[in-house]
């Protein structure tokens, strides 16, 4: 099975986990890319109206992505991770499933966090997308080499 570990990071934490895991698993790897980046003003949540608040509190908002190199319409498996923003994953997620058709297409998310689990990320995403063939989501924190060989298992 072709396995593609795609991943959007803002800070470059959930970057560190994709690029472990992709070599862990030998899978290829693609950045989820915002059309605008992120500053650090923009990931301001205490900021009601900084641009992230703004999008994780309309339902609807789909950030604009860069289109990636790699078709994930290829691949089998698509593990997709994403820092937990709101007790969700970020809207540009969205973005991104909804970019391709991942009918049948193994999904399987990972997190980072600060405290957060991924248990409402997941829940959403299932909810959201339910023509994917989900799997159990996982924080990837701290994780081993064996954690990120399990994720796939």
């Amino acid at each position: 099975m072709k396995t593609l570990v795609t991943y959007f990071s803002a800070s470059g934490v959930t970057k560190k986990v994709a690029e472990r895991l992709a070599k862990a698993i030998d899978a290829d790897i693609m950045e989820i890319v915002p059309a605008e980046r992120y500053t650090e003003a923009d990931l301001d949540w205490r900021d009601k109206t900084s641009r992230s608040t703004l999008e994780m509190t309309d339902k609807s908002s789909r950030p604009a992505i860069v289109k990636g190199e790699l078709n994930p319409e290829d691949y089998d498996v698509i593990c997709v991770g994403f820092p937990i923003w709101w007790y969700t994953c970020p809207r540009i997620i969205n973005t991104f499933m909804e970019s391709f058709d991942h009918s049948g297409k193994t999904i399987i998310p990972f997190a980072t966090s600060g405290g957060s689990s991924i248990d409402k990320a997941v829940e959403d995403l299932k909810t959201a997308y339910p023509k994917a063939i989900w799997k159990e989501g996982k924080l990837m924190n701290n994780a081993t080499e064996e954690d990120l060989q399990n994720l796939v298992k």
